[in-house]
């Protein structure tokens, strides 16, 4: 067993002063009493963060963007498709992002298709895909301007939002409708097309990681959501800028993985994006965690967004569980995001006030093990 002093322990929740943090793989207990055992440090003590929705190890730093895999140019819907079988754990960015604390993220396809396939969760310190894949988390959809912008990409392109939401109702159908005749005995599993079994999982309740930026492709989401029973999580909402879209989430129960707030407006469902919109979004308090989108911002800013939610009230306490406690529950990730007896030791040793801009990890423990050390 081995241990760290937190002169502050930032546990995802509350704010605890002078306590040790002892551990194994797994957190063995918090006290104030000095334990019998190694101190390998002592500082500020934060959670391992979580990116909720990257890029990272498909578009790599470093090479030519033509050799990024985001996208697959075959089909409009790739539900077999799974992020991990694209991901290089020898991109760059991982080592960035381990040092800034940042040790696990969600990885999901890029959003030119309706379906882009089955997104993952990564440790980010590991060198092969094989000890870096924790486990599939969901499915990644995409409404609004990005599947309407691929014409030149294989298969039935939607060249309207309604032509998209169209080819998406018809998947839904037939899943459904196969879903039905495999209940009833009429068709086995082995009678169904892989990508209408792959579309199946989404009416049993895999969630659908859905890109969305604009409210009125929200409140056709929550439309097509509702339809099927699905199971969705609003990725982005960037040109949310109404508390009213805010409140249809929260009242509809919809999970949000919010930002990249310090990208650049680079098209029009953009137009209203601003990181003032953040305002909003507090007053409503919606169940929200915070991305990166790396690389469209780099990983290693993730929790620099945090400063936008401070200015507008947010305590530190509550600032620091977006990126950890509330990533860890939208994602479903039980064992992550707060520092607890039983959770996985995943942490990040502060060598002082983390709120403090020239202040730095010094040590970042995952899963029991150091992965970084100053």
């Amino acid at each position: 067993m081995r241990a760290i002093r937190a002169k502050e322990l930032y546990d995802g929740t509350t704010l605890k002063r002078d306590v040790y943090v002892t551990f194994e793989e797994r957190i063995t207990g918090i006290t104030d009493k000095k334990p019998d055992c190694e101190i390998l440090g002592e500082g500020v003590l934060t959670p391992a963060f979580i990116d909720g929705h990257c890029h990272i190890g498909l578009d790599r730093a470093g090479e030519p963007s033509n050799e990024g895999e985001a996208n697959d140019e075959l089909a409009e819907f790739l539900p077999l498709n799974r992020a991990i079988d694209s991901v290089y754990m020898d991109d760059p960015s991982f080592e960035d992002s381990v040092e800034h604390g940042v040790l696990y993220a969600q990885v999901m396809p890029g959003s030119g298709n309706i379906i882009g396939g089955r997104t993952c969760l990564i440790r980010n310190w590991e060198r092969s895909v094989k000890r870096a894949f924790v486990r599939d988390i969901g499915m990644k959809a995409a409404l609004g301007y990005n599947p309407r912008s691929t014409r030149e990409w294989k298969g039935e392109r939607p060249t309207t939002r309604m032509g998209a939401i169209g080819l998406l109702r018809r998947e839904l159908y037939k899943a459904k409708k196969a879903e039905v005749l495999i209940k009833q005995g009429k068709r086995s599993t082995e009678e169904t097309d892989p990508v209408t079994e792959g579309m199946i999982e989404l009416l049993r309740g895999m969630p659908m990681m859905v890109h969305v930026h604009k409210s009125d492709d929200i409140d056709t989401m929550m439309a097509v959501a509702a339809e099927f029973g699905l199971r969705v999580v609003a990725n982005h909402c960037g040109d949310v800028f109404e508390e009213s879209t805010w409140r249809a989430l929260k009242d509809a129960n919809i999970p949000v993985i919010y930002g990249p707030i310090d990208s650049f407006s680079y098209k029009v469902e953009l137009k209203h994006n601003t990181w003032k919109n953040v305002e909003s979004l507090m007053a409503v308090n919606p169940m929200f965690g915070l991305m990166t989108d790396h690389p469209v911002i780099l990983q290693r800013d993730l929790f620099l967004q945090l400063r936008h939610f401070l200015r507008f009230g947010m305590s530190r306490e509550r600032a620091m569980g977006v990126i950890t406690r509330n990533n860890a529950e939208i994602l479903g990730l039980a064992e992550l995001g707060t520092v607890e007896e039983g959770k996985l030791a995943s942490m990040v040793l502060w060598n002082d006030d983390p709120f403090v801009l020239g202040n730095h990890p010094a040590l970042c423990i995952g899963e029991g093990n150091i992965v970084y050390e100053e």
